[in-house]
């Protein structure tokens, strides 16, 4: 059986209703429900164990991606049906629309072809881009590759 190639997304919440700073105080667990768009439905449906995706707070002050989740649960009827996230870190720097939408390695994004969907499928390229432009996240093993360097002895190999 061949593996599944990991999927990358990105899931919008207006942080008046459930900030990133929520999401860390949960436990850094939640259900991501109250999706009624058939298109991002059928996006939370697709996604699977340990898939990565861009939290974005949307709303008038702040449209940004400020952290990563990774998928716990794939998609279960409860209601209108969810899927389960856990946080993995908060962005080093938060990535604002405004420097997205000026970077020319980010044209296509399907964040700004379909700006109102909730749920976005993102290219692995674009995932590094974003990811390059924030400095990355907490827990993505490149603080580890920082300390593993700064541990080095001197001696010679």
């Amino acid at each position: 059986m061949g593996k599944e190639e990991k999927q990358y997304w990105l899931l919008k919440t207006e942080p008046g209703e459930w900030s990133w700073e929520d999401q860390a105080a949960n436990g850094g667990v939640t259900n991501w429900d109250g999706v009624k768009n058939k298109q991002a439905q059928k996006y939370l449906k697709s996604m699977k164990l340990t898939d990565l995706c861009f939290f974005y707070h949307s709303g008038a002050k702040a449209r940004r991606v400020v952290g990563v989740v990774t998928v716990v649960k794939e998609w279960y009827e409860d209601g209108g049906g969810a899927v389960d996230v856990k946080a993995v870190g908060e962005m080093r720097r938060p990535v604002d629309l405004k420097e997205m939408k000026g970077d020319d390695g980010l044209k296509g994004f399907a964040l700004f072809r379909q700006p109102r969907l909730s749920v976005v499928l993102v290219s692995e390229d674009v995932w590094e881009r974003v990811c390059g432009l924030g400095g990355g996240y907490e827990g993505d093993g490149k603080d580890d590759h920082v300390q593993d360097q700064d541990d080095d002895d001197g001696a010679e190999d």
